[in-house]
């Protein structure tokens, strides 16, 4: 067994020293028709990288850069020295954190905007718009389209 497969079971592609971009952001959770703030750790694709370091508000406080290796042994995920103790790890924290590597693959100019071991906080962090991470979308009768009367009709 290699080192890459006991290190990402999911990831094999992957190497230990792979960058990405991990973040501290503030989200909520309804209970009990309460809502309630959480500080979560996730993984940042490039993508979203890309918003962020343009100034778009977010629920971000930090960033931080690292590698793979440093978030990920042994398929389950590691706290940084930096992010906060109380702090949980998003749903899925392996897979996104191998997807959000990949990202970086593709678009190596990030490694070179924020070094690894370091950590970006000039984000536009804003609560304004809330991250509700249980919430349910019931669709209804109200949610579909209306068409004009002549859309169908042949002139």
């Amino acid at each position: 067994m290699s080192t890459t497969e006991s290190t990402f079971p999911q990831a094999q592609d992957l190497a230990p020293d792979n960058y990405l971009f991990v973040g501290v952001a503030t989200c909520f959770v309804k209970e009990d028709g309460e809502v309630r703030e959480v500080t979560v750790i996730e993984p940042v694709p490039s993508s979203t990288s890309e918003t962020l370091l343009a100034g778009v508000p977010t629920s971000y406080k930090t960033i931080h850069a690292t590698t793979l290796g440093s978030v990920m042994a042994g398929g389950e995920p590691q706290r940084l020295a930096e992010l906060p103790a109380d702090a949980q790890f998003c749903h899925d924290f392996a897979f996104r954190a191998s997807s959000a590597a990949r990202t970086f693959l593709r678009n190596p100019a990030y490694t070179e905007r924020v070094a690894v071991g370091s950590s970006y906080d000039k984000l536009n962090y804003s609560t304004e718009r809330k991250r509700v991470l249980n919430a349910k979308h019931v669709v209804s009768a109200e949610d579909n389209v209306k068409q004009h009367s002549h859309t169908h009709q042949v002139l």
